[in-house]
Parts: C-alpha cells; sequence; structure tokens
C-alpha cells in the first residue's frame, strides 16, 4: 500500500507554526522502532495576525492572511512563508518517493537529503535546549546569550546559515549594540567575550552532533577579553561584616564561608552534608565535584569555615538548604555590604577574590593556592599575583616625607 505524505502546519509559540509530515499509514521511526504518523521538519512560518477579504475577477470571495500592518514587512514576511512552503513541499515529495520508490535513490542522494534536512534545523532552537542544560549562574550567562541572539537573528537561524561571515558580524554586534540591561550602555567587552564564547561552544557540540559538517568553532577566534580590576575584601571589612547582620542569614554564612574556603557559589549552592569530612589528625575536608570544571576535589577548609556549616544534617540533604541566586538576593547582599560601611562593588563571587589575595598576601606560595582555587592553568591565578604588587605599590607610596 502506498504511503501518503502531507505537509501540515501545528501552531506554537510566538506567533509561529511549524511544518511537520504527516503519514498515511503510518511509518517506523528509525531511530526508536515505534509507529509514527509525524516528521517534524524545524522549520517555521509566521501566523497570520488576521484575514482580509478579497473579491476575486469571478465574483467569489478569498481570505488573505495579513501578517504585519506595514505593507513592506507584511510582503516580506508573505514571501519568507512561501519560501519556507516551497522548500518543505520539495521535501515532501523527496520523503513520498523515498517511502514508496526506495529503489530511486543511492547513497549518495541519500547522504545529500541528509545533510540538507541538517542544514533545515533551527540553530537558535538547537542553542536555547543547550542553555536549558545549564544550571545557576552558568545557565543564566546562556539564558542572556540567547537574548542577544534572538535579537540579531529574529529568533530563527538555519544552521545552512551558519557561517565565518555571519559570526564575525554577530561578533561585532556583541561589541556595538546596547545592553538589554540598560538602553544607554553599551554592552561591556567583558559580557561580550562571555555570550559569544557560549555561541562558540554550541558550534562545537553541534559539530560532535553530527549537525554541522564543519567545526565552526574552531575557525571563528573568540573576542579578547579586557583585563578587569577585581575587587576584593580585607581582613578588616570581612571582620565588619562578620559583625553586621543581614536579612539572608543563611546568605551572609555562604558568603563569609566562601571567603574562608575560595568556594564559588554553584559549588556552595550545591555542596550536601556527604561531602563534608573530618579525618582525625589532618582536620576538615570537603570532597565534591566542582560545577565549573566537573572535576573532583579534596578541598581542606579551616574549623571556622566548619563551624559555618551549623548542624550536620542528613548526608543527602544541602549544607546551606534555601540558598538560590536572584536578583532579590544580590540586593539584599549589597544592602549587607554597603551597612558595614564598605562602598567597593562587590559582588558573591568576590568573596572568592578575596580568598586567593588574602592567601597570596599572607604568603601561601601560587601554586598552592591554585590549587586551592581548583584552577586548571596557573596563568588563571596569576592575576591575583598582580593584585598584590599593586597592593603592595600603594602601600609603598603612602609614606611621603617632606624631603
Amino acid at each position: 500500500m502506498a504511503i501518503k505524505v502531507t505537509l501540515r502546519q501545528k501552531s506554537i509559540s510566538k506567533g509561529r507554526s511549524s511544518l511537520y509530515l504527516d503519514f498515511y499509514p503510518g511509518i517506523t521511526n528509525p531511530k526508536t522502532g515505534e509507529n509514527t504518523r509525524r516528521e517534524f521538519l524545524k522549520m517555521y512560518v509566521k501566523d497570520p495576525i488576521k484575514f482580509k477579504s478579497k473579491k476575486l475577477g469571478n465574483g467569489s470571495i478569498k481570505q488573505v492572511p495579513i501578517y504585519s500592518e506595514n505593507p513592506i514587512v507584511n510582503q516580506a514576511i508573505e514571501q519568507e512563508n512561501n519560501n519556507a512552503l516551497s522548500i518543505a513541499e520539495k521535501i515532501r515529495l523527496k520523503r513520498e518517493n523515498d517511502l514508496n520508490k526506495p529503489e530511486i535513490y543511492s547513497e549518495f542522494e541519500k547522504e545529500r537529503l541528509k545533510l540538507q534536512a541538517a542544514g533545515r534545523q533551527d540553530f537558535v532552537d538547537y542553542f536555547r535546549k543547550l542553555s536549558k542544560k545549564r544550571k545557576s549562574s552558568n545557565y543564566d550567562n546562556w539564558n542572556s546569550a540567547i537574548k542577544y541572539l534572538e535579537r540579531f537573528t529574529g529568533g530563527i537561524l538555519h544552521f545552512s546559515d551558519l557561517n565565518e561571515k555571519f559570526l564575525e558580524e554577530f561578533k561585532h554586534y556583541l561589541l556595538t549594540t546596547k545592553s538589554t540591561k540598560s538602553n544607554e550602555a553599551t554592552l561591556s567587552q567583558n559580557s561580550a567575550v562571555s555570550y559569544f564564547n557560549k555561541i562558540k561552544a554550541a558550534l562545537k557540540q553541534a559539530y560532535k552532533d553530527g549537525i554541522l559538517q564543519q567545526d565552526l568553532n574552531a575557525k571563528v577566534s573568540s573576542i579578547k577579553e579586557v583585563e578587569t580590576r577585581r575587587e576584593f575584601l580585607t581582613e578588616q571589612e570581612l571582620n565588619d561584616l562578620v559583625k553586621k547582620p543581614c536579612k539572608d542569614e543563611i546568605l551572609k554564612r555562604a558568603a563569609i564561608f566562601s571567603a574562608l574556603t575560595g568556594l564559588r557559589f554553584s559549588d556552595i549552592e550545591k555542596l550536601t552534608w556527604a561531602e563534608v569530612e573530618f579525618i582525625t589528625g589532618k582536620g576538615y575536608f570537603l570532597k565534591f565535584q566542582q560545577e565549573k570544571t566537573s572535576g573532583v576535589e579534596y578541598h581542606p577548609i579551616s574549623e571556622q569555615a566548619f563551624l559555618l556549616l551549623g548542624e550536620r544534617g542528613d548526608l543527602t540533604k544541602k549544607v546551606f538548604h534555601g540558598l538560590k541566586y536572584s536578583d532579590y538576593k544580590n540586593r539584599l547582599l549589597k544592602k549587607w555590604i554597603e551597612s558595614a560601611g564598605i562602598s567597593k562593588n562587590i559582588t558573591f563571587h568576590c568573596f572568592r577574590h578575596s580568598y586567593a589575595t588574602l592567601q597570596l598576601t599572607y604568603g601561601t606560595d601560587i601554586y598552592t593556592v591554585s590549587k586551592l582555587l581548583g584552577h586548571r592553568e596557573l596563568k588563571t591565578t596569576q592575576i591575583y599575583a598582580k593584585i598584590i604588587d599593586q597592593t603592595k605599590r600603594d602601600a609603598a607610596d603612602k609614606i611621603k616625607l617632606d624631603l
């Protein structure tokens, strides 16, 4: 019995419809082995906002879709929809031929069809799915990156349209566009670095997944990072904060814990009691897998740091239960810091900077500090050594005599 293949549309989010093929009778999905009636093409058309009646020459009335009140935009969307439907119809014809007359295609032709199908997939949608797998502050960076990608592409970008020229243009866009958080300020260069690196990471994954036939990530260079001042707290400032109350006591304990251990927010947030150990004669340790590097760490902590953990709970429970990353928590952190008379621009991550800076200040060698911070490369830790050098220079310049 011949299989009939029909092109259909399904309304989805953001005023779009997804194009898919409807098979009758159903076919076997080669990936799952299950019977199916649908194959989504990962192609989309814009939905009309309304319909307008148009009288034809024979006197009949036709309902014409309207996509925008702007005639030029309406024509552009209509043309884009027609192009997508034309391509989808060709896919339908080839799919029908493939199912009913499989012998008409050579292996080369089949491979070409496979590559064409991959090229029609939406990179923006692919990027969005990757971002959902991220956690905590890393998710926030991916989520911010996708906002700029959507704004630059209009929300749809086929893999077949990805090339070095497009990526260079997007790189320039990130370096010159206004921040989504402020219509007046230009996006900072280091934010552009972070967001473009997320795009490169997605390209690398798409190459591994076989969607891209060339490693575009390797062909396009990253944006150069600008060295910025890393704010840190002095020991006196940390002592001042210890004495000041905070509306979120868990947030306060976590911040001071970071200053005493050098741990990132993401690693503190997920820390469980099973990862806190005491070894007789050696003291307290944390055994955990770093959120950022995925490396397993055996991290020694002081008795003071251990006391900040509170009463030991069930091994599977989080130590800092209730600790979450949000704008509201950031505002509470800022108010707490200001209450101690500290005017520096301090974020939670600055407590980790403070740990590194104080360790080097008190003579801990840079290799040990690098290991304690979980850095993969020593050059990452050397940034803190520069801070110490500047601190020494500032101290030297404080003594002035009337010579």
